[in-house]
């Protein structure tokens, strides 16, 4: 007599059923499809369109979404302050593609008017790549002190620090630097306006009356994080990341070097943070330390969340709805909804973070994967639901 339990076969069988729902061949065709379509997109609105000014924003944070995902999603290293990397990157554009420290003069890979200019004024590709450098500076910063934390500590630690970046942006403006009289860290709430239109090589300035080079830019942008968050994660560090977020004491008794696996998980992170940061401060023309509120970092914490954690075409899915509803469907949609419905005296921006935090709950009872869950993650659930409802047979 054997007792036999469905759940021993059963794992293997899901895995196949679920990875093979789809096959890779329909997967990148589709990508194909999407990447075409989203390319030819701004052709079908106005180039002043504010739509298309959405879809800027949007896709802006696709790329902070992916940044974050890579510390939490892949790490697991819960952050609460990457507000912080946001920051850091849009200072960069401030400090070297503007006139904010009037009393230099260095032009850097630009031309035109620009070089008339006071300050300092870079090219937006080598200012990119400084705000990488800084945000990397900073990510390893604040994964010091995180290196023998885990769970909640990791995430006041980190609140912590983006609460100390945000004090240095109001209160920079008192903090001199060596660079002349009027060289300050920041500009405090009066921000720093305005920033250097972008240019590229053998491309015109860009200019706020045709957005369409900015959605391109953006875009290629998106598709360069995308290329390199995926060629981590199935890497050898990507591996290691994983293997730390399933359990971290197998992990170092298997051989992964915690310390430096997730410094380059906050650095990366960081890096891909700053880039967003810089392409926004450029599009917005200001570096205003209103912008970096702890508010910011739970929006692109609930775009990982809904999107899937861990899952690069679910977070990029959470990002796109969260971003779409916040700056389209409740200011230009449903903005009047309760007062022309229901008479109600208030409109529905006043309840913008109730909204979220419905939809999050909704997620979380209905599809605690998220939107578009990554398989392994999707598995473990699934087959933690079968755990509690197994049964057994006997055979003779």
């Amino acid at each position: 007599m054997a007792i036999a339990n469905p759940a021993d076969r059963s794992p293997s069988t899901r895995k196949y059923s679920l990875e093979s729902g789809i096959p890779p061949i329909v997967g990148r065709l589709a990508f194909v499809a999407v990447a075409i379509f989203a390319i030819l997109l701004p052709f079908l609105f106005d180039p002043i369109s504010s739509f298309l000014s959405d879809c800027i924003i949007a896709l802006a944070f696709v790329i902070m979404a992916l940044g974050l995902n890579v510390v939490v999603g892949f790490a697991g290293l819960l952050d609460l302050g990457y507000v912080a990397f946001f920051a850091i990157g849009a200072y960069a554009v401030g400090w070297f593609a503007s006139g904010f420290f009037v009393d230099a003069n260095v032009h850097i890979g630009v031309s035109g008017f620009i070089t008339n200019l006071p300050g300092i004024h870079a090219n937006f590709l080598i200012v990119l790549v400084a705000a990488m450098i800084l945000c990397m500076i900073g990510g390893v910063i604040i994964g010091l002190p995180t290196l023998r934390l885990r769970g909640d500590y990791i995430a006041i630690v980190t609140l912590a620090f983006g609460e100390i970046i945000r004090v240095f942006a109001v209160n920079g403006d008192a903090i001199s630097l060596p660079f002349g009289e009027n060289s300050n860290l920041t500009a405090g709430v009066n921000g720093i306006t305005p920033v250097d239109q972008v240019q590229l090589p053998f491309l015109a300035p860009f200019t706020q009356l045709n957005l369409r080079p900015w959605y391109w830019l953006i875009l290629a942008l998106v598709f360069i994080t995308l290329f390199v968050v995926i060629r981590l994660r199935d890497s050898r560090l990507g591996r290691a990341w994983i293997a730390i977020r399933e359990d971290e004491v197998a992990a170092a008794s298997m051989g992964v070097p915690l310390v430096k696996t997730k410094l380059y998980a906050y650095a990366v992170g960081a890096a891909i943070g700053g880039v967003s940061g810089a392409f926004q401060a450029s599009y917005l023309n200001t570096v205003n330390a209103d912008q970096f509120k702890f508010s910011f970092s739970i929006f692109v914490l609930a775009m990982v969340i809904l999107g899937g954690l861990g899952s690069v075409w679910g977070v990029m899915v959470g990002a796109l709805v969260l971003s779409f509803i916040n700056s389209y469907l409740i200011p230009d949609v449903f903005r009047t909804v309760p007062k022309d419905l229901f008479g109600l005296d208030f409109e529905l921006t006043d309840l913008g973070f109730g909204i979220f935090g419905f939809l999050l709950l909704i997620v979380m009872v209905l599809r605690p994967e998220g939107l578009l869950p990554e398989k392994r993650r999707q598995i473990e659930l699934n087959e933690d639901i079968d755990a509690g409802e197994t049964s057994f047979e006997v055979r003779a």
